[in-house]
């Protein structure tokens, strides 16, 4: 069985060919800068051989055609025909309160996900775009599904999920906190409790998808109870160019004094704060890294800021827990940055918390495993994550 993969931006579209029978990707590769100057494909074979080509695109339904050729046809030829994809799963960041588990997409569940623009204006629009566009390209017929961001954190209780607004607003138009990063979440929980050898049902986590986005989810017995981002992906802590929780009365009175609307207030929040807000010098943790080493002071409170951040919300969540069994560090920053994972740790003594740093060297570039010391009393590991793998997994018992 064969599940195509996708995760559909305003102006990009990434995909995977899974074989379901070993699970492993045929093929996997992105459409770059739909709709603009310079669009890209890209595509990576199993045996490491890479692809880039400019292709004009002008929108999702020409991306479409273009992955649907890479697909059948040329160098990037992997099946025979379109018969041999059994399902597409397309990931989704918001679901709202009522989507909320992985569903097969009809035109009323496309219009549910249509109807939640407001809650996530950057990406659900896109989303929708891309199912229609898998249709007018893959037919009508081929069962499509959708797999939300915000599942897996649809079992936070109220006292989690509730802000102290007003109730009638959360009444009038849902809000609350959704959380995302659910799929690479629920990924790296389970992988957790195959590399502890426990059952995930006994088990308190810790998980941190750190990377251009991140959040923080605290995982208690399978299921998540809190997670760091909230209404939307802005929320939480320092993120590349996201600010995170901020005191409301900073962004009043910034939209008082620089005369914002709430667009160009959207605009500072997530696309020129964070990492690249503080340091002046970019999104980017290795450009940051890079200054810090060199000396330069805003790169480094930058690097500071981050590190106790995640901190914190490593305590308030093993607090929240009353306990915590292990920490898992996965996404592009927690895989791969050792020096923060060094820094975090060394400061979770509290909760006995001891670190291997040989074994954390080791640990990057898609490798997996323990940093923690052996008399450590709470295990801490990298695990990479595979959100498309959940994706994949979900559609297939769908369709």
């Amino acid at each position: 069985m064969n599940i195509l993969v996708i995760n559909a931006g305003s102006s990009s579209l990434k995909f995977q060919l899974i074989d379901m029978e070993n699970e492993r990707a045929r093929i996997s590769g992105g459409c770059l800068r739909i709709g603009l100057e310079g669009s890209t494909f890209e595509a990576k074979l199993p045996d490491g051989q890479e692809i880039e080509r400019s292709l004009p695109m002008k929108d999702h339904a020409e991306a479409f055609l273009a992955v649907k050729n890479a697909l059948t046809t040329g160098e990037t030829r992997v099946i025979g025909s379109l018969e041999e994809i059994n399902a597409v799963g397309h990931r989704v960041v918001q679901g709202g309160q009522k989507l909320q588990r992985s569903v097969r997409i009809t035109d009323e569940v496309l219009r549910e996900i249509e109807g939640l623009a407001e809650l996530a204006p950057l990406h659900n629009p896109a989303h929708v775009l891309a199912i229609r566009a898998c249709r007018a390209v893959f037919g009508q017929a081929l069962p499509q599904a959708a797999v939300f961001d915000t599942a897996f954190h649809s079992t936070m209780p109220p006292e989690a999920y509730m802000f102290p607004l007003p109730y009638e607003y959360y009444e009038k138009y849902s809000i609350r906190r959704y959380g995302f990063h659910g799929t690479s979440h629920k990924f790296v929980s389970a992988r957790c409790a195959e590399v502890m050898g426990r059952p995930l049902s006994e088990l308190k986590l810790i998980t941190c998808h750190l990377g251009n986005g991140s959040s923080i989810t605290a995982v208690k017995y399978g299921q998540s109870v809190d997670t760091s981002m909230g209404l939307t992906p802005l929320d939480g802590f320092m993120m590349g160019t996201r600010c995170g929780g901020v005191d409301p009365s900073a962004v009043l009175y910034l939209m008082e004094k620089e005369g914002w609307t709430p667009a160009r207030a959207a605009e500072v929040l997530n696309k020129r704060s964070g990492a690249l807000g503080v340091s002046g010098i970019s999104s980017d943790d290795r450009d940051v890294k890079a200054a810090a080493l060199a000396g330069d002071e805003r790169a480094l409170l930058s690097r500071a800021i981050h590190r106790y951040q995640v901190r914190k919300f490593i305590g308030a969540y093993a607090a929240a827990m009353d306990g915590v069994d292990a920490i898992v560090f996965t996404g592009g920053i927690g895989e791969n940055t050792f020096d923060l994972r060094a820094h975090v740790c060394k400061n979770l003594t509290y909760l006995g918390v001891t670190f291997d740093d040989e074994a954390n060297l080791r640990y990057v570039r898609g490798a997996e495993g323990e940093i923690s010391g052996a008399d450590s009393k709470v295990k801490v590991f990298v695990l990479p994550t595979n959100e498309e793998l959940v994706i994949a997994r979900e559609t297939k018992g769908l369709c």
